[in-house]
């Protein structure tokens, strides 16, 4: 078995060490003796995407957003439309989250227009929503309690019949109003969560594997690692969330899940 993975605009989202999510993804796959390649598409670039199993989107601040727009609309976004139809796998962080949507809107009122790929959109808060954050999963994504750091001042708002990556337990999440994180939609999942989120989240790194594993071969199951050091760090990132240091503007009071 093989995968290939896309690491789009490498270049300019990449906040927070996002890109270690691609070297989690590669890691687990190796250690489980599953060929892997990794190739990036910066600003100009425009590879046969057809070819990948999984793409990853880094997070970006909005200078950096609309820096890309121009090359994301010179036929890039038509093909990654193409790709989440086509039941490709996306994993999508903050700024590179928001892109997948319809537009983000800034203090003036001002529009950039995203991809348009996944009915949601995003609007400027008065106030950053900062801080370590936990989640959990909804049942289709896995159900995994996930714990990660976001830092956005955009409010996103998933149209009606979108489903939410996950109900947060403590944080924000994608607008501080409704307990939702993120976003799945077939094999897209988008969140705020940087970090990166999946080295101390196995769970959740793996479930997003074996969706393009089993697009690609069909049915089938990855076979356990020792993950005694990423659980630990798992354990311990929970317990400094739920302490009751987050306090910030509306905010969700900590559940203890």
């Amino acid at each position: 078995m093989e995968l290939k993975i896309c690491h789009l605009y490498p270049d300019v989202l990449n906040l927070y060490g996002d890109t270690g999510n691609v070297i989690c993804m590669k890691n687990r796959l190796q250690w489980r003796g599953i060929d892997v390649s990794v190739a990036n598409a910066p600003i100009g670039e425009t590879p046969s995407f057809s070819e990948f199993d999984v793409f990853f989107l880094g997070g970006g601040q909005d200078f950096e957003q609309e820096v890309l727009l121009d090359d994301l609309h010179m036929g890039k976004d038509k093909n990654l439309i193409s790709a989440i139809e086509d039941g490709k796998t996306f994993l999508a962080i903050c700024g590179g989250y928001q892109m997948l949507g319809n537009y983000y809107q800034n203090a003036a009122g001002h529009r950039c227009e995203f991809l348009g790929a996944i009915d949601f959109y995003t609007r400027s808060a008065e106030k950053r929503m900062i801080g370590n954050y936990l989640f959990r999963c909804v049942p289709s994504c896995g159900g995994s309690e996930v714990v990660g750091f976001e830092n956005h001042s955009g409010k996103t708002y998933l149209s009606s019949g979108v489903q939410p990556l996950g109900e947060v337990l403590c944080g924000f999440g994608n607008n501080a109003e409704d307990r939702t994180e993120g976003v799945h939609y077939k094999n897209v999942f988008g969140t705020y969560s940087h970090g990166p989120v999946l080295p101390k989240n196995p769970e959740l790194c793996d479930f997003i594997l074996q969706t393009a594993l089993e697009r690609k071969y069909g049915k089938c199951e990855l076979p356990p690692l020792d993950d005694r050091a990423e659980q630990a760090a798992h354990t311990v990132a929970i317990g400094i969330t739920t302490k009751g240091k987050i306090k910030r503007h509306n905010a969700r009071s900590c559940q203890k899940p």
